[in-house]
């Protein structure tokens, strides 16, 4: 991918970014976070973003004179010169300015990369004070087949990484409890390996509710900082309405795609609380599209 989707701006911007604020006032604790280790790395990334590629990306939202930054959607103004900031100030200007979530990943002696800062309004399953200083390896521990499957390839993945290239991927969940987008205990995902959970979610089915339930799609970047070698992992989220979804005629693609999923991934992302209803529900042809039901009004499943 290029630089240029690194960082995107769509019509929800105004709205996510007054969100984001609230919860700089409201949960900063979660939302931000960092230790001595990752001062260089966030004034680098600051100045990556502030200074080299907001005003000259989107020139009519964002304005740079001397030592100010300007948010024109805003109207908000920000000081620039870093010797000046603390990291607070510059991981909240972050997530006041952009919805893209960043952790920084940096290199130890060894050569292992860890969390040793976070500008996170936008969370799934991440609480970022108990992942601080953490590996890849720890971080991604209860995802099914990480550290058989896919645990060295990464390693080496990082460790590859050159300055100015952007790997991007997806990644995507069933949010089935509303539209919220600050999830740093989220509901999305469980443990495959405690009959207890999946057993739980079970009982959960026929809460189920169409109008609360959400595709929550995710687009991972990767980068690394030309200076600090920190490697930047950075989230986008999105919030499809399951309707909207099946509306537009996705929804047996999307039912495939969940029945897809291996057992265990399966239960991590909780299948067992959403799948047979969703499912059926995704696969059925409504003779008035224009209803709204929900799966728990719907005796047929």
């Amino acid at each position: 991918m290029s630089r240029d989707e690194w960082i995107k701006i769509d019509h929800n911007y105004l709205k996510h970014i007054s969100y984001r604020k609230f919860l700089l006032e409201t949960e900063q604790q979660y939302c931000i976070g960092s230790n001595p280790r990752s001062r260089l790395a966030i004034e680098e990334l600051y100045e990556a973003i502030m200074i080299n590629h907001l005003p000259k990306r989107f020139p009519n939202m964002f304005s740079l004179k001397g030592d100010i930054f300007t948010n024109h959607v805003t109207n908000c103004k920000y000081m620039i010169e870093t010797r000046r900031l603390d990291d607070t100030y510059m991981l909240r200007v972050l997530a006041e300015n952009v919805e893209e979530d960043f952790y920084f990943m940096c290199p130890d002696e060894d050569g292992e990369y860890r969390l040793h800062a976070f500008s996170s309004c936008f969370p799934q399953g991440i609480l970022g004070p108990s992942k601080m200083g953490l590996s890849v390896r720890e971080i991604h521990q209860p995802v099914p087949g990480y550290e058989s499957r896919l645990g060295n390839g990464v390693d080496k993945h990082f460790k590859r990484m050159k300055p100015g290239v952007f790997v991007g991927r997806l990644n995507w969940s069933i949010q089935t409890d509303g539209d919220e987008l600050f999830r740093p205990l989220a509901k999305n995902t469980g443990d495959p390996d405690v009959p207890d959970s999946i057993a739980n979610a079970i009982v959960q089915r026929d809460i189920l509710d169409i109008n609360k339930t959400y595709l929550r799609c995710e687009h991972h970047t990767l980068t690394c900082l030309p200076k600090t070698k920190t490697v930047m992992f950075c989230v986008r989220s999105y919030l499809t309405p399951i309707q909207q979804i099946k509306d537009e005629g996705n929804g047996h693609a999307l039912a495939d795609a969940c029945d897809s999923m291996p057992e265990k991934f399966g239960a991590y992302k909780r299948r067992p609380v959403w799948g047979d209803q969703l499912c059926g529900w995704l696969r059925e042809v409504e003779a008035d599209t224009k209803t709204r039901l929900t799966v728990a009004d719907q005796t047929s499943l």
